[in-house]
């Protein structure tokens, strides 16, 4: 993720006779001054989220004004007139936090889900948003029933300059706006394709929402272009995008990153088809300089992404890389320092944020904290109040905060070093409150199995995929333990799948100490179980549950064996 500056490399081979190439009418029509507005718009931007000082002092602050802006928009809804919003907004910033805590419960999607069906079934107006919501994203996780998640024409807007964000923030990681815009920009979202029912209203993926608003001049640099965009059957769209894109000069790629893997598989395996000698992506597209991923932990990643891209898994990585944390509900938060793990919390976008302790998640009277009152090395669970009606809503996140802002009030010439008021907010993804392990007082979580395999990886040098880990229980022939499934190329002999258990159970011990009591003398929990797979086996078993593709996670873990059961058996 260095700094150094790269001249374009110059144009990709000719294709051969039965693959055209781009036509000279799909080459971005860039003009100056098309550029330069869109330059200027954003490195604007990029100065304000430069002002470190600025977000540390006043992110209480905007944080109360985006309730306040809320709580006004929706006074004469349902929902705003029973809890009485007007007078809420109405509270100095002080006050208004704790009143509208104190009017509203901490809810789910349950608590919501009738709501939400006369608003996306009958087209109900003014219930949870003012107006009529027209779209909706369909979302589902891999137990639970299919969610449907307001979309408004205010969240639209939101994710909107969460996407300049992108742009902003890169160019404070020393990418050149104009280099990057003079090619093509690839996303790996998921399907493009909405179903509407008699009164207008769409339901489909997020990206299928926000697709269709990419207009001209982004639509010029934007691949693969909204024919594959629409395709809902992930191997096909692989397929289709890395024929579309494998002559594009590609500039930055933004997907999950499993789903991108996959992609430089098949775009190399297509060069090489063609006649092309490269073994590389970096071969295929030179000028690739930006990697923006989200949805899961990328250390594990990290090794398997440097080999297809440079050769060797420990050999360069794409230029830059920048992490998104983004959800269905709203965009969340975003890398502000290379190579720093923490996001900054996005705090003017529309969305008002609380943070419920991990432990009293569900208690009926659970604290909730605003993000200048948490505390760092606190687990917490994020509450998210948003501009498309969502009110005080438990997405299920967990998350560890890094920097925290000056507290409301606080003199704004007081900063504690490294505490409270030393910079924006940041924190990190460290799981989700219902996806942990804890059969025999172990309490483990996504961070700390993602943060083992990552380890056990890097000192086997084992190419690894995607994993998810569940409870071995004691019965005849078997003692309790972990038993970590994860797909790994190749498959490596015994000693070293020995190898790497012992790291992995070794890193696991480092992190808790729960689970470092059950692994004493091997008398609470036997050493962990390693059950390699093949590449694809997770996605294969997300496809036989409906759920592949770009908007879907493979879970990490689960204090049951049914998940891993059932991706064994699909290997």
């Amino acid at each position: 993720m260095g700094a150094t500056q790269r001249t374009d490399t110059a144009a990709t081979p000719t294709p051969p006779r039965d693959r055209a190439a781009p036509s000279s009418s799909r080459q971005p029509r860039w003009t100056p001054l098309i550029g330069a507005g869109l330059r200027a718009r954003t490195l604007r931007r990029a100065r304000r989220l430069g002002d470190l000082s600025f977000w540390a002092r006043h992110t209480a602050r905007i944080q109360r004004a985006q309730l306040r802006s809320l709580l006004r928009a929706a006074a004469f809804t349902e929902i705003g007139r029973e809890h009485g919003f007007s007078r809420l907004a109405c509270l100095p910033d002080s006050e208004i936090a704790p009143a509208f805590q104190k009017a509203l419960p901490l809810a789910d999607y349950y608590r919501y889900r009738t709501a939400i069906a006369r608003m996306r079934e009958n087209a109900e107006p003014d219930v949870l948003w003012p107006g009529v919501v027209m779209d909706f994203a369909q979302t589902s996780g891999t137990t639970a029933g299919d969610k449907y998640i307001p979309v408004s024409k205010q969240m639209l807007r939101s994710n909107f300059l969460a996407s300049l964000d992108i742009f902003a923030t890169a160019a404070r990681f020393g990418v050149r706006l104009s280099r990057m815009t003079s090619g093509k920009c690839l996303f790996l979202g998921g399907s493009s394709d909405l179903t509407a029912n008699a009164h207008g209203v769409r339901t489909g993926d997020l990206s299928g929402i926000v697709t269709p608003l990419i207009r001209w001049p982004i639509s010029e640099i934007y691949a693969p272009g909204p024919d594959i965009a629409l395709m809902s059957h992930w191997p096909s769209k692989i397929e289709a995008m890395a024929e579309a894109c494998l002559y594009e000069d590609i500039r930055m790629i933004s997907g999950m990153p499993s789903w991108t893997l996959v992609l430089f598989e098949r775009v190399i395996q297509l060069a090489r088809q063609e006649g092309r000698d490269v073994s590389t992506v970096r071969e295929v597209w030179p000028n690739l300089e930006l990697f923006v991923h989200g949805g899961v932990k990328y250390s594990p990643f990290d090794s398997r992404v440097r080999r297809l891209y440079s050769g060797s898994a420990t050999g360069d990585d794409i230029p830059r890389r920048l992490e998104l944390y983004p959800a269905s509900e709203g965009f969340i938060a975003m890398q502000d320092i290379p190579g720093d793990p923490g996001m900054r919390l996005l705090s003017d976008l529309g969305v008002f944020y609380e943070f419920v302790p991990l432990e009293r998640i569900d208690d009926s009277n659970a604290p909730a904290f605003t993000a200048d009152q948490v505390e760092k090395g606190q687990r917490y669970v994020v509450v998210m109040t948003t501009c498309a009606g969502l009110w005080r809503y438990i997405i299920g996140d967990v998350v560890e905060f890094d920097t925290i802002p000056a507290r409301l009030g606080a003199p704004s010439n007081r900063a504690s070093v490294g505490g409270r008021g030393s910079g924006p907010c940041r924190l990190r993804i460290v799981g989700r409150h219902r996806h942990f392990i804890n059969a025999f007082g172990e309490n483990l979580i996504v961070e700390h199995i993602e943060n083992a395999v990552a380890a056990a990886a890097s000192k086997t040098g084992i190419t690894i995929g995607e994993f998810t880990a569940a409870p071995v229980y004691p019965r005849e022939g078997y003692r309790a333990g972990l038993e970590l499934a994860i797909e790994m190329d190749p498959a490596p002999p015994p000693p070293c799948l020995d190898e790497f258990a012992l790291a992995f159970d070794t890193a696991l011990k480092q992190q808790n100490v729960d689970y470092t009591t059950k692994r004493t003398d091997d008398v609470g929990m036997a050493p962990p179980t390693i059950t390699p797979l093949r590449q694809g086996a997770l996605h294969r078993w997300m496809a036989s549950k409906g759920k592949l593709g770009g908007q879907h996670k493979c879970p990490r873990c689960a204090n049951h064996r049914e998940i891993i059961e059932g991706v064994i058996a699909a290997s």
